[in-house]
């Protein structure tokens, strides 16, 4: 939850001044002590703004992954639950596992952006498999006349007790990082002040027990800062770290460890950009920022938050809420551009946009050759993806045989990457799609730049 609007200006991740890292392992969240570090797969929760409003929706969301870096949003990525109390909506959704093998749901009470408005409360649910969401209620945290965002909580062994920390602003005239404890969720203590250094600051996130100390991501000045503290105890926490911020400012932190690596992982909101940052040792402060190509999103996701889940759970919440019936597709050497049509012309551009419909493709059996693919588009599903004169557009399917030849390719192992994606025009053989200044078209192929160029991932 921000406090004032981001700029517009956004981060191109992989062209970072830092030189990017790949990701690799799977992740273990930091909410979650070192030692207690399930592994994959793993949940996201969110709600989803897109930059004309098209994709804006303030009910919980989901997706799942299988190694904590690609996402894939179940439901249509539609909600599958929305407040109907305070509000009506919510942002800044957080899940907890707690110690008995249940989950609870919590989540700042604010439908739209208006950071303004007042709210001593929280929305809560219980859940017994992030299947079903029950018990709703609103819970109090305070009666001081201001917000409460971004809740979070974590099991303090030391009270015996859940701790449930969130910002709002106190006395002190800024936000601060506030704490209340609870055994149930229902009925919570008075509430403390759990971190002020002085100055502004939101968006609470923890890692525990990580070699005896308890690490605190926060966001202040569009940046997000570390402090640590041995212990859990309100007051105890010091900032050790400068401010990570990339260009248009960020919040929103999430901790997270490789199991497989050990390599530590910082997510962040970058105006609905999800960067990445590692680091080998998580007491150095010290990060580096990551390959976007190995990660992706969720469509129009908004401050997340992750967890790891067992595979039955996993197995269970796709049962119920489904795969996407579409895919977006990735560039490989501009990976935070994603194909799309404008204009009717299929072009590269980059995420996020509205309409964002207008990324979303059914990957159909070929039109010319069921051995292939076809690419119809979602929002105009009269229409698929055909090369006219090498250049791709998006045209009606007029039935003939020219237009199923020229919208059918064959997909084949990544020409830059084996494990990505390239597409073989079916009757122009010699030639694949490929972008250039960021228009598709298809072409010969025979420089490295060109096999970049036509390489793709194909996701959701």
């Amino acid at each position: 939850m921000r406090a004032t609007p981001l700029p517009s200006r956004r981060l191109f991740l992989g062209m970072a001044a830092a030189v990017p890292l790949s990701v690799t392992g799977a992740l273990a969240i930091g909410s979650q002590s070192a030692s207690a570090a399930t592994g994959s797969p793993f949940v996201m929760g969110y709600f989803t703004e897109s930059r004309n409003g098209l994709g804006t929706d303030y009910g919980l969301h989901l997706a799942v992954s299988t190694d904590g870096l690609q996402w894939m949003p179940l439901n249509q990525n539609n909600p599958v639950v929305t407040p109907t109390g305070g509000t009506g909506g919510l942002r800044d959704p957080f899940f907890l596992p707690k110690r008995d093998g249940t989950f609870v749901v919590m989540a700042t009470d604010l439908k739209g952006t208006n950071w303004n408005a007042q709210s001593q409360y929280i929305h809560v649910w219980d859940s017994a498999d992030l299947r079903s969401f029950n018990n709703y209620r609103l819970l109090k945290l305070h009666s001081m006349a201001t917000h409460t965002w971004a809740p979070e909580a974590f099991w303090d062994a030391s009270r015996g007790q859940y701790a449930i920390i969130y910002s709002s602003v106190n006395s002190s005239g800024h936000n601060v990082i506030m704490v209340n404890y609870t055994t149930d969720f229902r009925t919570v203590t008075s509430p403390q002040v759990f971190f002020d250094p002085g100055y502004d600051i939101i968006d609470g996130t923890m890692a525990l027990g990580v070699d005896g100390v308890n690490y605190l991501y926060f966001k202040r000045n569009n940046a997000l800062w570390g402090a640590k503290s041995t212990s859990l105890d309100p007051g105890s926490f010091t900032v050790f770290t400068s401010g990570l911020a990339p260009r248009g400012g960020i919040e929103a932190p999430i901790l997270a460890k490789s199991e497989t690596s050990g390599t530590w992982y910082l997510w962040g909101d970058a105006n609905g950009v999800f960067p990445a940052w590692q680091t080998s040792d998580l007491s150095t402060g010290t990060w580096t920022a990551s390959d976007r190509r190995v990660y992706t999103q969720p469509l129009n996701s908004k401050h997340a938050t992750i967890q790891p889940i067992s595979q039955t759970v996993y197995d269970n919440m796709v049962a119920k809420w489904g795969k996407p019936a579409w895919n977006r597709l990735k560039s490989y050497n501009i990976p935070d551009r994603y194909w799309r049509h404008a204009d009717y012309i299929g072009r590269i551009d980059q995420y996020p946009f509205d309409p964002y419909t207008d990324s979303q493709w059914k990957l159909v059996p070929g039109l010319a050759d069921s051995s292939a693919v076809s690419f119809q588009s979602v929002s105009h599903p009269t229409r698929y993806l055909r090369h006219a004169y090498f250049q791709l557009r998006l045209d009606v399917n007029d039935g003939t045989a020219r237009f199923a030849q020229d919208a059918t390719f064959h997909k084949t192992a990544g020409l830059a990457d084996s494990s990505w994606s390239s597409f073989r025009s079916y009757n122009y053989p010699d030639r694949y799609i490929r972008h250039f200044e960021h228009l598709l078209r298809i072409d010969r192929i025979s420089t490295a730049t060109a096999r970049a160029d036509a390489t793709f991932s194909v996701w959701y």
